[in-house]
């Protein structure tokens, strides 16, 4: 009897492949060459490591620095990387090593993966996705070890300035710095705050971004696309860093303390750093809680699409402002420098966001039960940070029960791999509708 043959298309591949990452990276974290203490990690909190490790959030129930050993932060770095170029990118990359031609379906795994438009010129985008990484990680590293060594032995300060620069380009957030201290060490030094912010921004910005403006001194023209995406992070990043700055001018444990140029980066870092990115200068839960309300809404925003950061992307939530601008205005169209937004694109955005809001009310929900005597504002920023990749935490992660563990977890994975790719990849294959309904009126407002 024959067997039917599975069918697996590009959302299914790409559930399973992150999910085979995270269960050999858990795996590794149990053995006791991962920690220092000889015993590797319990199940629960290496699946919760490799997670976070993997989908580029930074959430940990351990301190990264003195918990593991060389072998298990290593192993975490790689599963950041892979997490961060998606596992796709780097399957080409070993294939350009042996020469080997990537075939029709890889292409369309790799624009699924990259959430590119177009497969046009989709294994040269890849090609210099992998340039661009090398480079910029490269310099993000010499930059934090020159600094570094100042103030630890040359070779640790090589170490922490590679294991800092990949971690933070691919809006991981995962330290080396010890108990869970991020880089409050370094809030005023502007070398760190803006090498680890422009290693932040620039990955999330987005590859296609990235692309872009490298050609633009021959092409001399920009899509729409990263022309939305450039306007929306600007604005985000001056709207937040203008918000904490009021916010936290007078608080003594935040920014009070600082100079007026430390109170600047302070600022600045902790907007950037919540598009996705995870660490932080200042204590979190020291932070003013206007100032919690707006990092979480950073947070849910996120980065921008086909890049290395979550959640529910730049363009769109500019394009639901786009929306709701025009619907005020009266318009049927919604217009961005001139051209005009398809409805598809709409529908999509109104999708993404819905789909988002859900799973963290839903997860909010079940952990304001499972995490009982927790405070409410503490959770809800868990949720969402570990839904939009980001990392940063006001303390709960630790502390979390084995049920909201479980339940961060399911949170993360779906914010990397993404709600829509999640559903698709457990539907059965769309068809188009056979026929349509008649058109009904319902009231609204």
């Amino acid at each position: 009897m024959l067997r039917k043959k599975v069918y697996l298309d590009p959302p299914k591949i790409l559930v399973l492949g992150f999910g085979l990452i995270i269960v050999i990276g858990a795996f590794l974290l149990t053995l006791p060459a991962s920690t220092a203490n000889g015993q590797g990690l319990p199940f629960l909190n290496a699946l919760f490591t490799a997670t976070s490790a993997t989908c580029v959030t930074g959430l940990v129930v351990v301190d990264t620095g003195t918990t593991f050993t060389m072998f298990g932060q290593i192993t975490i770095l790689c599963m950041i990387q892979v997490g961060g170029l998606g596992f796709m990118t780097f399957a080409t990359f070993f294939a350009f090593l042996v020469g080997k031609r990537i075939s029709l379906k890889e292409r369309i795994l790799l624009q699924e993966s990259l959430n590119n438009l177009s497969m046009e010129g989709i294994v040269r985008l890849t090609r210099r996705i992998l340039i661009f990484t090398a480079v910029i990680e490269l310099v993000g590293a010499m930059l934090l070890s020159i600094r570094f060594s100042f103030d630890m032995p040359i070779g640790k300060a090589i170490y922490y300035g590679i294991f800092h620069s990949i971690s933070n380009f691919n809006n991981a957030g995962f330290d080396l710095m010890g108990e869970f201290h991020s880089l409050t060490s370094y809030v005023d030094d502007p070398t760190v705050t803006l090498t680890v912010s422009a290693l932040i921004i620039l990955g999330g910005i987005g590859f296609i971004v990235m692309n872009e403006l490298f050609e633009y001194r021959v092409s001399k023209r920009l899509s729409l696309h990263t022309k939305i995406v450039l306007m929306t992070s600007t604005v985000l990043v001056v709207v937040g860093t203008a918000g904490v700055f009021l916010q936290e001018y007078s608080n003594s444990l935040t920014l009070k303390p600082l100079s007026f140029l430390g109170k600047i980066l302070g600022s600045l870092f902790q907007s950037v750093t919540a598009r996705t990115a995870g660490a932080n200068t200042l204590n979190i839960a020291d932070l003013t809680q206007s100032s919690l309300l707006l990092i979480v809404l950073l947070m849910f925003v996120g980065a921008s699409p086909g890049s290395t950061g979550g959640g529910i992307k730049t363009t769109t939530f500019t394009t639901l402002i786009g929306a709701v601008w025009s619907q005020i205005r009266g318009k049927e169209d919604v217009i961005f420098y001139r051209q005009r937004i398809e409805y598809e694109t709409i529908y999509k955005a109104l999708t993404v966001t819905f789909s988002g809001l859900f799973l963290v009310m839903l997860m909010t929900l079940i952990l304001t039960i499972s995490e009982h005597g927790q405070d409410f504002l503490t959770i809800v920023f868990e949720v969402t940070s570990a839904f939009a990749t980001v990392g940063l935490s006001m303390g709960l992660t630790p502390e979390l029960s084995p049920v909201g563990k479980a339940l961060i977890i399911f949170t993360m994975f779906v914010g990397r791999v993404g709600p829509l790719t999640i559903a698709y990849a457990v539907t059965i294959r769309r068809k188009p509708d056979a026929f349509r309904y008649p058109k009904g009126k319902i009231t609204i407002g």
